[in-house]
């Protein structure tokens, strides 16, 4: 595993910030490939992935990279995740920690409501 990107740092220190702290970084969903998520809540299946490089046509927005991404994200909603994605942009202006916020309540919420019905 690499060292944590200046995304990656900045996101863990927001998401602690707002009081959402049982995240897991680098969490690996998937046993047979070694496909990771940049965070992740297990218990409940939701993942967040920064995209860098958007700008400067680093490894997500070129051609192989960007297939590669596609295929271990719908993988992953095979598999019953919710995944997020975010620039730096969403971090800087708010909008990743307000959808992750609403996306960890809705998710929660959605599973305590299946458990109730069984």
């Amino acid at each position: 595993m690499s060292p944590p990107s200046k995304l990656e740092m900045q996101f863990s220190a927001q998401l602690l910030d707002a009081g959402l702290r049982d995240f897991v970084t680098e969490y690996r969903f998937d046993l047979t490939r070694r496909w990771r998520f940049d965070f992740a809540w297990p218990g409940i299946k939701v993942a967040v992935e920064l995209e860098g490089g958007v700008y400067s046509r680093g490894r997500h927005s070129r051609g192989a990279g960007y297939v590669k991404d596609c295929d271990k994200y719908n993988a992953a909603t095979l598999a019953g995740w919710n995944v997020y994605r975010y620039t730096a942009q969403h971090l800087t202006s708010g909008a990743a920690i307000e959808i992750t916020r609403l996306a960890l309540t809705a998710r929660a919420v959605e599973i305590m409501g299946r458990a109730e019905g069984e």
